[in-house]
């Protein structure tokens, strides 16, 4: 039979067996910690006047220069005055970015580097009809600049509205017009923004010199007075060839593409470059595009 188990101490304290080899200690009662007398606090007197800070010290002949300290942060969320981007923290990452402001107009003692026009930030309209070679020419010139530039089209932010989406093509209303200026107004916002931020950019759209509601006024408002406006404008039989391999709704008829372009026609006489692309491929278009940005920005056009 297994022994009993030990019988309990007086007080209720179960004795344990010790490890072999070890010598057994009576249970000792737990230590009370000694009584201390009540702390009484010092009488108050009088208040101890602040001491001004003491004042900064020349350094020493010959000592290293002081350390300047950082700059304080604002508080999460609230950024710097007049931005709303993050407040960069370690743990995030995020960057702060310079706000968009509008386009100005290079003045004429501008810094050389300001007026190149292969290394300048500059925001560019490419202006033409359905089929002028547009976003093909906008692409290539953007893909080979010295600097960071983007491509912005117009059909593209258009077409961001899937649901509820107003096609032209089957009638201008007040949806369409409506979604147009939001698209106008969108790009622009985005323009603006890559300016700021050291990127150009070349945004492409069919801007009719008889229709106020897709002129440039509303181009130059969403953008600035310094957007550099160039007329993409091939001859018709170019255009319908273009036109006749494009698909969805980007085609159109025969007779509306005739239609375009001969409203184009009314940026002759305009004081708008054109650049008439109808014998260059690409890379030629590209250079010619090059030309005219560097008149551009020594002798801004006006509009």
């Amino acid at each position: 039979m297994p022994p009993p188990p030990p019988a309990p101490a007086p007080g209720g304290v179960v004795p344990q067996p010790a490890w072999p080899g070890a010598h057994s200690q009576p249970p000792q009662p737990p230590l009370q910690p000694p009584a201390r007398p009540p702390v009484q606090p010092p009488p108050a007197g009088p208040p101890i006047p602040a001491q001004p800070p003491a004042p900064a010290q020349p350094p020493a002949p010959g000592a290293p220069p002081p350390v300047p300290t950082a700059p304080a942060q604002p508080p999460p969320g609230q950024g710097h005055p007049g931005d709303t981007d993050t407040n960069p923290t370690e743990s995030t990452g995020h960057l702060l970015l310079s706000r968009g402001a509008p386009v100005e107009i290079p003045t004429p003692d501008a810094d050389p580097a300001q007026l190149d026009a292969t290394r300048a930030a500059v925001a560019v309209l490419l202006i033409g009809p359905a089929g002028a070679g547009k976003t093909t020419v906008a692409r290539y010139w953007a893909d080979r600049r010295a600097v960071p530039t983007s491509h912005i089209s117009l059909d593209d932010v258009r077409e961001w509205v899937r649901s509820g989406f107003a096609d032209p093509q089957s009638g201008w209303n007040d949806h369409s017009e409506a979604q147009y200026r939001l698209a106008r107004r969108t790009c622009g916002f985005a323009a603006r923004n890559f300016l700021a931020n050291g990127i150009s950019c070349i945004l492409d759209d069919a801007v009719f010199p008889d229709r106020p509601v897709v002129g440039l006024g509303g181009w130059k408002r969403h953008v600035g007075p310094g957007l550099i406006p160039v007329v993409l404008l091939p001859g018709l039989e170019v255009v319908l060839e273009r036109n006749a391999v494009r698909s969805g709704n980007r085609r159109l008829s025969d007779e509306e593409v005739a239609q375009i372009h001969g409203r184009m026609a009314g940026w002759y006489g305009s004081g708008l470059p054109i650049i008439d692309n109808s014998r260059q491929d690409v890379a030629t278009t590209a250079r010619m595009l090059d030309d005219v940005v560097a008149r551009s920005l020594a002798s801004p056009p006006r509009w």
